[in-house]
């Protein structure tokens, strides 16, 4: 098992904030478990017992809406923590978490996150700033779905992503989404999404290729993201 003392993902989160003899401590206490692609982490509802820290992959949150449908409303990717609002709050999860690749989790325990809640006030600090994080994350989504067209929220998407995640030897965008995930995102109709892909395609602002997308025109998109 994993020693979170040695582990480079904890400069990525809070967990950075702990001592040596705490995460040592959580080392001692904590569990391993993988998620195939597709899986789900844990769903809209559950009452979590701990938190996970994702050491590999990348997961999408999503949230189910009134008519049914799935809209994601954000990416964790590797080395971000998982559940901690939940945990914190004591309320069931408002969110579905599903593997979007094949990801490996380290799971602690609420009791010994509250420890260390308790006991060290620099993980506390760092774990409310994360919370504030994202809810203004969220008030920037909703504002750009209230706002934005879904061309304008489309080129933001893209954008997002790449910074995000970053681009493979070929230029394309590490993370892939189906064009169902990617309108979920921006809040459309798949045929919808497929539509506007192509546009930029042809507009020769984006290159696409299956899953794989790589931005051609970073300057026409920011344009575009911006209501030009």
């Amino acid at each position: 098992m994993t020693n979170c003392d040695q582990c480079i993902t904890k400069q990525f989160n809070s967990l950075g904030k702990l001592s040596k003899k705490q995460l040592v401590s959580i080392s001692d206490h904590k569990s391993e478990a993988t998620f195939k692609k597709g899986e789900t982490v844990f769903k809209e509802g559950d009452n979590l017992n701990g938190i996970f820290c994702v050491r590999s992959g990348n997961v999408k949150l999503s949230k189910l809406s009134s008519n049914g449908k799935d809209q994601i409303v954000r990416f964790v990717k590797e080395g971000e923590l998982l559940g901690y609002r939940s945990v914190i709050s004591r309320r069931p999860t408002g969110l579905t978490v599903t593997a979007l690749d094949d990801i490996r989790t380290c799971y602690i325990s609420k009791n010994k996150i509250f420890d260390m809640l308790k006991s060290n006030p620099n993980f506390s600090l760092d774990i409310f700033r994360a919370v504030s994080y994202d809810l203004n994350e969220a008030n920037i989504t909703l504002t750009n779905m209230a706002q934005k067209t879904v061309r304008e929220r489309l080129s933001h998407t893209l954008i997002f992503l790449e910074e995000t995640f970053g681009v493979d030897n070929e230029g394309n965008i590490k993370i892939h989404l189906s064009r169902e995930e990617i309108a979920n995102v921006i809040g459309t109709a798949t045929e919808s999404a497929i539509r506007l892909l192509s546009e930029f395609k042809k507009e020769e602002i984006i290159f696409l290729k299956g899953k794989h997308i790589k931005i051609l025109d970073i300057r026409a998109l920011k344009k575009i993201a911006l209501g030009f």
